[in-house]
């Protein structure tokens, strides 16, 4: 998570902007300065360790592709636009440092902003937000955690947007990935958003001595802006990547229709109601049954099925009420994937409410896979409602005991090395449980302890239904009182 102070900061940065841009368009006038401060931070520390160990050799450019660091020209530095910060021509000078390092690095070609000598953007308070870029964000230290990604995701908390985007929380994708564990061959998410899934990938890779050349990466993303942000977060951990030719809609305009992947990760949006179902009703995707026109959900999962290879594995986040709906599509697509072939359902994880920053919708975590020989007609629940600590008021982390309890119980039952059910935690149920319910998946069901429905209306909201429902029953209790009085006087019977 961005730290209170690194947010203090991003705050005042924005702060400056104000005026005559829309607030959500403050994100990306940050974070392309936040993208050239990055890679000066790193460029400057490469720059004083050769100049230590290699005097003379601190303009060789080999010397910085050798460590994944991109070679920044002089009038990209980051000491340079600083020196002009408070020139009329500062935008100029921005576009002109973005397009310099397109030149010198290849993979970066067609993706940085270069928009900042527009009219429209005030160059005094450019020069501003320059001034506050005290704190450096490409060093080693720093390149370990997902900066872009997160000030990004801080940039939607602040200034949300009608996109339908949002962050996945570290500890969410953390867990993905240890769940699925993508150690070698093709990875995939169909809405892959800034690429933290894949930066994460990358690092399980490494942390787990492999190399990072066994994964082959493939995405799609539909907001453009954001498209560019992942091709850059991608560039500077020098991850390739095939993003496809350019931002598109993964249901109208699957950029990678023929790959079927060994391992598929994604966080797509919630509860989508317009996602194009009227012009794919014949697609092949929905071999389970056609998802409803009113509801992404099940369209997302079944393109996550159809683009599984015979031995891939799936983890994905969803809104609880994926788990149980009865909408009759649903219910269809939900009873077929169960039934089929033994079932496609490996786990359904129940996680604890207000890991998002601004969704307070309950999630789950899906495990779909295609290779399930011992395990058929079984399906591990997981409940997990009650992990994590509130790391601030409003928002709740797992630690990584937590993390690691999660993903070695689930190994321990795929693996079939020593797996116990436990009480209120876990679950290895049968087909047959699941049909008793009514192929629900809703993890409290099988776990041990009395499931209470979720519906995922905040707390207040539901006070203030509930509240103004028991007005109205005491309003309707005081007529029948009044009518049944009058009824008795009218007999005799006053009272």
């Amino acid at each position: 998570m961005v730290s209170l102070g690194f947010e203090n900061k991003l705050w005042e940065m924005a702060d400056k902007l104000r005026g005559n841009i829309e607030s959500s368009e403050y994100k990306h006038v940050i974070l392309g300065l936040v993208f050239l401060k990055y890679i000066s931070d790193s460029f400057t520390e490469r720059y004083n360790e050769i100049e230590t160990s290699y005097p003379g050799m601190e303009e060789d450019r080999d010397a910085y592709a050798s460590e994944n660091v991109f070679f920044v020209p002089k009038d990209a530095r980051w000491e340079h636009i600083k020196s002009q910060a408070k020139q009329p021509t500062i935008g100029q000078v921005i576009d002109n440092a973005m397009v310099q390092i397109e030149r010198d690095n290849a993979s970066l070609k067609g993706v940085l902003p270069k928009n900042y000598a527009r009219p429209e953007l005030d160059k005094a308070k450019l020069g501003e937000l320059i001034d506050l870029f005290s704190f450096n964000i490409g060093s080693k230290e720093a390149r370990a955690k997902d900066v872009l990604g997160r000030v990004y995701e801080y940039f939607l908390k602040k200034f949300g947007t009608t996109e339908g985007e949002f962050y996945t929380p570290p500890s969410i994708v953390k867990l993905l990935v240890n769940m699925i564990e993508p150690y070698s061959g093709r990875v995939y998410d169909p809405c892959c958003g800034s690429g933290g899934m894949f930066v994460q990938s990358a690092r399980f890779v490494e942390e787990h001595s492999g190399r990072l050349g066994d994964i082959s990466i493939y995405g799609q993303e539909y907001v453009a802006t954001t498209w560019r942000l992942a091709k850059m977060n991608l560039a500077i951990r020098g991850i390739d990547a095939n993003l496809g030719e350019r931002d598109g809609d993964t249901f109208t305009n699957d950029q990678h229709k023929t790959l079927r992947a060994d391992y598929i990760l994604a966080n797509p949006p919630f509860n989508i109601s317009d996602w194009g179902q009227p012009r794919l009703i014949d697609d092949p995707r929905w071999k389970w049954g056609t998802p409803p026109a009113t509801n992404a959900n099940y369209g997302w999962i079944s393109h996550i099925l159809s683009k599984l290879s015979p031995k891939g594995i799936a983890g994905f986040v969803l809104a609880n009420g994926s788990l149980s709906t009865s909408r009759s599509e649903e219910y269809t697509i939900r009873k077929s994937i169960l039934e089929e072939k033994g079932g496609y359902v490996d786990c359904i994880i129940a996680m604890p409410s207000q890991l998002f920053y601004d969704v307070s919708i309950p999630v789950s975590l899906w495990f779909v896979s295609k290779n399930r020989t011992n395990r058929l007609e079984k399906v591990l629940f997981i409940d997990a409602r009650k992990m994590g600590y509130m790391e601030t008021r409003k928002h709740r982390e797992l630690t990584e005991e937590e993390i690691e309890k999660i993903y070695t119980s689930y190994h321990n039952w795929r693996d079939g090395k020593g797996y116990q059910d436990i009480d209120g935690f876990c679950k290895s149920a049968t087909l047959d449980d699941i049909r008793t319910h009514d192929y629900v998946l809703t993890p409290g069901r099988y776990v041990g302890i009395e499931e209470v429905e979720d519906d995922g209306i905040p707390f207040d909201e539901n006070m203030l239904k509930l509240t103004s429902e028991l007005a109205e029953l005491f309003e309707e209790s005081k007529s029948l009182e009044a009518k049944i009085k009058e009824n008795l006087k009218g007999i005799g019977y006053g009272v």
